[in-house]
């Protein structure tokens, strides 16, 4: 008798798990099951083009006729709310329970709800999902500002397409510059000068003490006691892995649901992928990691053995009519780092070594050596003569040859 994969999420890490089995084992059935009436799509789409045609087909990780062609039964709203890792069954919210074999677990994350009072009124949003996308876009026509609370690439993304439909923005960041993880400071001032040529406002080093409103958001009050009128509030201040339906389990679970290498739980037939997952004591939270974790996972389900290597941190961003890239380790302690500092502040590029390799880099305004740079820092390619390289061209015409 054919055995059974479950899947429980239908993000990237589950359609590259389905490519992975697939590319190994043809007859095994695959179900799977998500709390979405979508199928699934491209999460990274819903900020980085909030007013754009998001409809559903437009934004597919796969046509919907290739489930069928790949023999997986695909599942909707379906709401798994616990796991049986004895009798080896999932339990749905519709009472009925269903066997497998092997089970993959990626029901990724969910945006984190600050603790802060009166964020449960009317009005206040977070992006994570289509239908978050959907509420948002008929709740803003008639709203004039736009509270963004947190400054991070999510919130910096919604805060330009809100621009974009002439909002006043203002961007609360808790943190003492933007971006702090992806960029140096120079970097951050390049991108806040940026955003403030849009009228957006940021306000760093604050937080929002307090939502006011009756019934609705109407205006908060920072840390400082400031109060700030709004009329729409969407917040963005970071994930928290959707682990829940591993309560009462023998499942290892810290801030995710611990695997090893192989995508594995303690549990030997469980395994985990995407933002739900904990590997080496880090949640990937992107969505290139999110990818080669499920082709891990999907590879040892079907018993081709894959080992997944961590891959270099890598952050994009186009808005404010500028481009960002940022990839590696940037911090500022290393051997040497060379810089390009155009005066009008639209171009910046530094780059960042250690051991004569480029371990880290930032572009702004200008990202054409991206991917050649991305490509040498995981490669770990030696730069030879370092010492006679002074400039950013001279590190990119050595890494050409």
């Amino acid at each position: 008798m054919s055995k059974n994969v479950v899947i429980i999420g239908g993000g990237v890490a589950a359609v590259s798990a389905v490519k992975s089995i697939r590319e190994v084992d043809k007859e095994i059935n695959i179900h799977i099951f998500q709390n979405e009436k979508y199928y699934p799509y491209y999460r990274i789409k819903l900020t980085k083009g909030l007013f754009d045609n998001l409809e559903e087909e437009k934004i597919l990780l796969q046509k919907k006729e290739w489930y069928d062609l790949n023999n997986v039964k695909l599942y909707f709203n379906k709401e798994v709310l616990s796991i049986d890792t004895i009798n080896n069954k999932i339990n749905l919210n519709d009472g009925i329970c269903f066997g497998y074999d092997k089970l993959l677990i990626v029901t990724g994350a969910s945006n984190f709800k600050p603790p802060i009072d009166g964020i449960n009124k009317e009005n206040i949003f977070t992006i994570r999902e289509l239908e978050d996308v959907k509420a948002i876009k008929d709740s803003v026509i008639d709203k004039k500002i736009i509270l963004n609370i947190g400054g991070g690439i999510q919130g910096l993304e919604g805060a330009w397409a809100f621009s974009q439909q002439d909002k006043e923005v203002i961007v609360v960041e808790a943190l003492e510059r933007l971006m702090p993880r992806q960029l140096d400071k120079r970097a951050s001032e390049i991108l806040q000068n940026l955003i403030e040529k849009f009228n957006i406002k940021v306000l760093l080093n604050s937080k929002v003490e307090k939502i006011i409103g009756e019934g609705k958001a109407e205006s908060i009050i920072l840390n400082n006691g400031t109060r700030i009128k709004c009329d729409m509030i969407v917040y963005s201040v970071g994930i928290r892995a959707n682990t829940k339906i591993l309560e009462n389990t023998e499942v290892n679970v810290a801030r995710g649901i611990i695997v090893n290498n192989k995508m594995q739980t303690n549990v030997e037939n469980i395994y985990a992928a995407g933002d739900v997952a904990e590997l080496s004591g880090q949640i990937g939270g992107l969505w290139n990691v999110a990818s080669e974790e499920g082709k891990v996972a999907g590879y040892n389900i079907a018993g081709k053995e894959a080992s997944y290597s961590i891959l270099t941190p890598v952050t994009m961003m186009n808005a404010f009519n500028t481009s960002l890239f940022s990839v590696g380790n940037i911090e500022e302690s290393f051997d040497k780092t060379i810089v390009e500092d155009e005066k009008d502040g639209k171009v910046y590029k530094r780059l960042f070594f250690k051991d004569d390799k480029i371990i880290g880099a930032i572009l702004v305004g200008d990202t054409k050596a991206s991917m050649i740079l991305k490509k040498a820092i995981e490669n770990k390619t030696i730069i030879s003569d370092m010492n006679s390289l002074k400039s950013f061209n001279d590190i990119l015409a050595e890494l050409k040859k």
